[in-house]
C-alpha cells in the first residue's frame, strides 16, 4: 500500500498529492510517469510524475478530476493509501548537451508536467523561459514554482483575465520574434495546443519535444494501447517516450484516438456519482 503524505487542491479541478514510494522516488527522473490503481476493482491510470524527494522517499502526482478514477483518487485524503503505484514507467527526458536555452511551455494542466522539466533544465544551468497557458486567472496552477526554476515566467490566459491575454503560440512567437535564439521548445499540454507549438518551432527551425500521453493500459509496451505514429512509424508512449521529436507527430490521428473511449468513460463517472448520492457520501 502506498500511503498519502500530503494534499493541496490547487483549483476547483486540479488535486496535488505526495504519496509514500520510496522505490519509484529513488529512480524516478523528469519525464517519467507512474501508473495507479486505487483499489482491486480499480482500473490502471497512467499520471507524469511531477516531482520526487529521494531524501523523503516521496513521489508528487498533479491531476485533473475528470473521470471515475481521478475522481475517487481526489477523494483521498492525508494517511489513506493507495493498492498500486507503480514506477517509474517510460523514458527520461533527455534534452542534449549542446542546450543553453530553453523555452518550456505548459498547457493547463500540462504545466504540472512541464515543471519537472523547467527545474531539471534549470539545475543543468541552462537558461529557461517558462511559459504557461491557462482558461482563466482561477485555473492557473503552481505559479510560484515555475518562477522558481526559470529565468523568465510568462502566464497567459485565454480570457486576459490575469492581465496577459493570448495562447502560448503568441507568446512563444513573441519571444522569438523579439530575438530570443531557443535551442530547444518543450510543449505540454492538450494535443492541440503541442500540434500548434509543433507547426510554429517548425516554422523557425527549432528543435521541439512534446510529451505524449495517449490511451494506456499496461505501461510495459506488450497492450499496444499507447501507440502514436512519429516519422511515419508506430511507436509506443509507455517504452518508446513519452517524449517524442513534436515535429514528426501525427497529432490528427491522436486526437481521434483520445476520445475513442469517451462514452464508456462518462458512463463510469455517473455510475460513481450515483453510488456516492446512493450512500450519502461514502466513497
Amino acid at each position: 500500500m502506498y500511503k498519502v503524505l500530503g494534499k493541496r487542491e490547487l483549483n476547483d479541478q486540479v488535486t496535488l498529492l505526495k504519496v509514500e514510494a520510496p522505490f519509484v522516488a529513488k529512480k524516478a527522473e523528469p519525464g517519467q510517469f507512474i501508473i495507479f490503481r486505487i483499489d482491486e476493482q480499480g482500473e490502471r491510470v497512467p499520471l507524469t510524475i511531477a516531482d520526487f524527494d529521494r531524501e523523503e522517499g516521496s513521489v508528487t502526482i498533479i491531476f485533473q478530476k475528470v473521470g471515475k478514477s481521478t475522481v475517487k483518487l481526489g477523494e483521498l485524503n492525508i494517511g489513506d493509501s493507495l493498492l498500486d503505484f507503480v514506477g517509474p514507467l517510460g523514458r527520461p527526458s533527455h534534452f542534449g548537451d549542446d542546450v543553453k536555452k530553453a523555452a518550456v511551455i505548459g498547457g493547463g494542466l500540462g504545466t504540472a508536467i512541464a515543471y519537472p522539466q523547467a527545474k531539471k533544465l534549470h539545475s543543468l544551468g541552462v537558461e529557461v523561459t517558462a511559459i504557461s497557458g491557462f482558461r482563466n486567472k482561477g485555473l492557473i496552477i503552481l505559479e510560484d514554482e515555475v518562477k522558481a526554476v526559470s529565468d523568465k515566467c510568462i502566464i497567459t490566459t485565454d480570457d486576459g483575465s490575469n492581465g496577459n491575454k493570448g495562447f502560448v503560440t503568441t507568446a512563444l512567437e513573441a519571444e522569438i520574434e523579439a530575438g530570443e535564439k531557443f535551442d530547444l521548445v518543450i510543449a505540454i499540454g492538450p494535443l492541440i495546443m503541442m500540434k500548434f507549438v509543433a507547426q510554429l518551432t517548425k516554422k523557425y527551425g527549432i528543435k521541439t519535444l512534446v510529451s505524449m500521453n495517449p490511451i494506456m493500459v499496461d505501461g510495459t509496451g506488450m497492450c499496444g494501447g499507447c501507440r502514436v505514429t512519429v516519422g511515419g512509424k508506430t511507436k509506443f508512449a509507455c517504452v518508446d517516450g513519452p517524449d517524442f521529436d513534436g515535429h514528426e507527430i501525427d497529432f490528427d490521428e491522436a486526437m481521434r484516438r483520445q476520445n475513442v473511449y469517451k462514452k464508456q468513460e462518462d458512463k463510469s463517472l455517473e455510475d460513481h456519482n450515483c453510488k456516492i448520492g446512493l450512500d450519502g457520501g461514502a466513497k
